[in-house]
């Protein structure tokens, strides 16, 4: 094992602060990998405050980060898909059972024996749990490594190892897109993805906000039009119109609002998880056959071919670069919505602690 400087939480109700972590020495499956760019996601604010303790408590300390973008120092002997000085992105997982019939089918996501990047059980017993990229170095089976494409701006690369992958999944699995009316709820670190991603294939893509001060940017972001949801004459005259609509919002709303804006067999798809369950009117489901569903991240492989794409469309998130030492003043910002659209960390900062 080896030692590497991390920003980490002690508590639930603690800052971060500097600290010193373990990582394990690449095994004949490892990559090492010199973390150059961290993403900041809701995700991490939840984890590091202990808000999802009903469902997954947080260890501690805590080392958040699952948007990782950076190049490989090491690889184990056996490692065949990465070379050193190679530009590697990792995402919200590290490892899986590998034989599990979601794992057989690509969808790792999936897998009741899954590894997060961070708090989550650490197998090779490095550590009580996994740590993230809040740090400068991590070594993660190749199988769990991602290409970054070369073109791509890297600061703007890593959160599509989350947010990216967490629109592009659902969008790219409705179908072919190409002349479809396309909704997206809400412009945030997710929203702004969608509407890049649904232009890209083609479709009409409309954004839905309660921020009349979003439309420039929407437009901006790839947007043909802007409908403000509390504005009932303009919800009105888009009615029963829409083919496919991705919702981002994860405060509670009037899901049935977005479900009268589907066309017969329109979908919409939630990636947002409010906190408290939406009250859903099944007769607006009923008269058009319309669906919901739920989507997560997307497994290896989807996520490769979203990094990809991306490469080909020149797709990056539009983020703000923060040093680490910011990170307690990121989330109080994140807080509060109050970025554009989401922070990356440049771990270099970290070389001066």
């Amino acid at each position: 094992m080896y030692q590497t400087k991390a920003y980490s939480v002690a508590s639930a109700s603690a800052s971060f602060t500097s600290d010193t972590i373990q990582r394990r020495e690449p095994t004949e499956r490892d990559v090492q990998i010199e973390i150059l760019f961290c993403g900041v996601c809701h995700s991490d604010l939840h984890t590091a405050r202990d808000e999802w303790s009903s469902v997954m408590p947080t260890t501690y300390p805590c080392v958040p980060g699952h948007e990782i973008v950076g190049r490989v120092t090491g690889i184990g002997s056996q490692v065949t898909s990465h070379g050193i000085g190679d530009l590697v992105g990792v995402g919200c997982m590290v490892d899986s059972d590998h034989i599990c019939p979601t794992c057989q089918d690509h969808q790792e996501q999936f897998c009741h024996n899954g590894t997060y990047t961070y708090n989550s059980p650490d197998k090779h017993g490095t550590a009580p749990v996994t740590y993230g990229g809040y740090s400068e170095s991590i070594v993660v089976d190749e199988r769990f490594v991602l290409r970054v494409p070369a073109n791509l701006d890297l600061a703007g690369v890593a959160p599509l190892l989350c947010a990216g992958i967490t629109t592009y999944s659902p969008i790219r699995r409705w179908g072919d897109l190409t002349g479809k009316k396309v909704g997206v709820v809400g412009l945030g670190g997710l929203g702004h993805m969608g509407v890049k991603f649904a232009r890209a294939f083609g479709a009409h893509v409309v954004v839905f906000t309660t921020s009349p001060h979003k439309k420039e940017d929407a437009l901006r972001l790839g947007a043909h039009e802007v409908i403000i949801s509390t504005n009932t004459e303009a919800m009105q005259q888009h009615a029963g119109t829409f083919n496919f609509i991705l919702d981002t919002i994860a405060a509670d709303h009037d899901i049935n609002a977005y479900i009268n804006m589907l066309g017969r067999d329109g979908n919409i798809t939630l990636v947002g998880a409010p906190d408290t369950p939406l009250q859903v009117s099944a007769f607006a489901l009923l008269f058009g056959r319309k669906s919901l569903s739920g989507s997560l991240i997307g497994g290896i492989e989807e996520t490769q071919e979203m990094l990809d794409f991306c490469g080909e469309h020149s797709i990056i998130s539009d983020v703000e670069i923060i040093p680490i030492q910011q990170i307690n003043q990121a989330y109080e910002r994140l807080v509060k919505s109050d970025v554009k659209y989401r922070f990356s960390i440049d771990m270099a900062s970290l070389k001066v602690e």
